[in-house]
């Protein structure tokens, strides 16, 4: 029963240290946290879009 009060604990101070900030502070936190995440092609499939682009683009320089 003590770690769902730990949870509890932990869950209540990220919340409050989240709203103590400045409003234009988490609005800049919250930019740059969704300009550092990869393209979501990457983040739903992994790295299959970035091989198929690769061999499309070998299969090209062949072609010409």
């Amino acid at each position: 029963m003590s770690s769902f009060n730990d949870y509890v604990k932990f869950v209540t101070q990220q919340f409050v240290s989240y709203v103590d900030r400045p409003k234009e502070e988490r609005i800049a936190l919250r930019k740059q946290r969704k300009e550092s995440r990869p393209p979501i092609q990457y983040q739903m499939f992994g790295m299959i879009p970035l091989a198929l682009s690769m061999i499309l683009k070998k299969n090209r320089k062949r072609k010409k």
